[in-house]
């Protein structure tokens, strides 16, 4: 006999506030952690900044513009490669919010070179950074969320982690592992009411691009259907979707954001 379900005729407006949660962005001092982090206020969220102790200045800066809107916003200064420094300021950002519902996990940083010139500090450096501190701090959190049966965790891939890109090996490595991270996370945390997803940004107008030749960009362009780079803000909307109560059936997904350069 087959197994029916009953059907609803209700209609449910998909809801897009966060009103009422509690997120952290990391990285959150420019570029596409700051998108994100506007973002998410703009919906109603209250939202901890995260930065290293050089963009501390640029993560208070945020803090003022989310208050702006009404919310709720403290800047935090802490290196993500020491355990240490994580563990404390995570525990001070709990302390603060009382609990975090939404994570992003953007901090990241880039140590380009081919590998045949590329040394294990510039390979330490990025995976520590990139990978092992998404370990580090979803630890801090993920557990709170599925205790009290909702949460959403982001991290910011990309799509270097997917298709590769010359003289990005540990770059690469780390974006792809997070993205291994991400799937697994969702199997595990799924029937406790927790989605883990990623976004894989393609090339976005920040300050990693900065030095990138215009050569370099126009191949870029040349090989993008809609013609153009990303803006944060673009990645910025994403987080707000996969961050919302809209998607609570998304889990374990990436997100490609990228103007078709892969697809």
């Amino acid at each position: 006999m087959a197994t029916t379900f009953p059907v609803s005729h209700e209609v449910q407006i998909p809801s897009f506030s966060l009103v009422g949660k509690k997120v952290f962005v990391t990285g959150g001092s420019r570029g596409i952690g700051r998108a994100c982090a506007l973002t998410l206020a703009a919906a109603g969220a209250d939202v901890a900044v995260s930065s290293s102790c050089t963009g501390a200045d640029c993560a208070k800066s945020v803090c003022e513009e989310i208050r702006d809107m009404g919310r709720k916003a403290e800047a935090y200064s802490f290196d993500v490669v020491m355990h240490g420094e994580v563990t404390a300021m995570c525990a001070q950002v709990n302390d603060d919010f009382e609990a975090i519902d939404i994570l992003v996990n953007n901090a990241g940083v880039a140590r380009d070179g081919v590998f045949r010139k590329m040394d294990r500090c510039a390979w330490d450096e990025v995976i520590s950074t990139n990978l092992t501190s998404v370990f580090d701090i979803t630890k801090c959190f993920i557990d709170g969320m599925a205790a009290r049966g909702w949460g959403r965790v982001i991290n910011i891939s990309s799509i270097v982690g997917q298709i590769g890109n010359f003289g990005q090996a540990n770059y690469a490595a780390a974006k792809a592992g997070l993205i291994g991270l991400t799937k697994t996370l969702a199997r595990e945390y799924a029937r406790k009411g927790v989605t883990v997803n990623a976004i894989a940004p393609g090339f976005i107008k920040t300050r990693m691009l900065d030095h990138v030749p215009d050569k370099a960009l126009q191949s870029v362009l040349d090989v993008t259907p809609v013609g153009r780079l990303g803006d944060p803000m673009d990645i910025g909307a994403s987080a707000l979707y996969l961050a919302s109560p809209a998607a609570g059936f998304v889990t374990g997904h990436v997100l490609d954001v990228n103007g078709g350069m892969a697809m």
